[in-house]
């Protein structure tokens, strides 16, 4: 193949001038240049890249081609070693968190607080700003429940369903704007294709987002009528390997009552899988609960209007109620 004329000379021009002018270096003489050398020890292996001034030293700023730099800085301003010590202390290293719907609503004065996804919001940043992997399901009950909405003027349980995944998108949506607005980089992957809103759910995609710091937010459900939020929550932790779910609520957790009839009821610290079951505790679907139990998943159910419980939970202090798993001895009950 041809190569011009007027390339090959501009080339060897360039090369003649940088090796004239590092070969016989003259201090105090030399311009401030900005440009390209070939390493004279080395050709064949290195390129430079070099920024000199007319004062040079040995601590000129290079750039091996043939290297990767690897930033010392971590996400949100911590060192790369402040980072793996705040990480190590940490119980769980990747998280699903599950908020529901009605949690969003807070005092209920309209359908979403924006006063409660802030809230989560900066909760979620101080947990990833450590290195922990946080992926989200959010429910849609604060908008719109399929189950309770179903024989409604004719509208069967199928189209319920899918009207109260859409509500989820909405929430979705109005979080991942809260999260962006602090800095959190966040992406919301839906059940079903929405490509104009977001992304489609891609179970590699969403791993390689969460290794690379972002929050992903799953939408939509599972897709499917006739499955709770709670059960999406479990399949998605399953699917993206997470230790634990953490279900975000507005009670403290779960009691051996119905602490709003019952005063006395007792707040429970442990629960089996069995025990949940068994006593038909309303925590999650009996799906959702089978499918935890079956992968081996923890569950910590506790109050998302209580400032720091997020981050108290995965650091796995005593917060809530855990399902089917066991409490760090060094925990103490905030």
């Amino acid at each position: 193949m041809a190569v011009s004329y007027s390339f090959v000379a501009f080339f060897n021009s360039i090369s003649s001038s940088y090796s004239s002018s590092f070969s016989k270096p003259s201090l105090g003489s030399l311009k401030p240049h900005y440009g390209l050398r070939v390493d004279s020890k080395n050709s064949s292996r290195r390129l430079v890249l070099s920024c000199s001034s007319s004062h040079m030293d040995s601590n000129s700023d290079t750039m091996d081609i043939g290297q990767t730099q690897v930033s010392s800085t971590a996400p949100f301003g911590l060192t790369m070693s402040e980072a793996n010590m705040s990480r190590s202390s940490c119980k769980w290293q990747r998280v699903l968190l599950k908020v529901s719907g009605e949690a969003l609503a807070g005092d209920r004065a309209q359908n979403i607080d924006p006063k409660v996804t802030m809230s989560i919001a900066r909760e979620v940043a101080a947990v990833t700003r450590l290195g922990i992997e946080v992926a989200i399901v959010v429910g849609g009950g604060n908008i719109f429940r399929g189950s309770s909405w179903a024989g409604s003027s004719g509208l069967d349980r199928s189209s319920a369903d899918y009207i109260g995944m859409l509500a989820t998108v909405m929430n979705a949506i109005f979080l991942q704007a809260t999260m962006e607005s602090i800095g959190i980089p966040t992406r919301v992957q839906t059940a079903f294709r929405m490509s104009e809103v977001a992304e489609p759910y891609i179970r590699r995609r969403a791993v390689r987002h969460l290794e690379k710091g972002r929050v992903v937010i799953f939408a939509a459900g599972t897709g499917n009528p006739f499955f709770t939020t709670d059960t999406a929550a479990a399949l998605r932790c399953a699917e993206i390997n997470a230790e634990v779910v953490l279900k975000a609520t507005n009670v403290d957790g779960v009691f051996d009552d119905d602490p709003r009839t019952n005063p006395n009821a007792r707040l429970l610290d442990t629960l089996t899988y069995q025990e949940v079951t068994s006593k038909d505790l309303s925590v999650m679907d009996m799906t959702a609960i089978t499918l935890c139990q079956e992968n081996n998943i923890p569950v910590v159910v506790f109050n998302l209007s209580n400032p720091g419980n997020i981050s108290r939970a995965i650091k796995g202090e005593r917060v809530g109620t855990l399902i089917g798993g066991t409490r760090n001895s060094m925990a103490a009950r905030t």
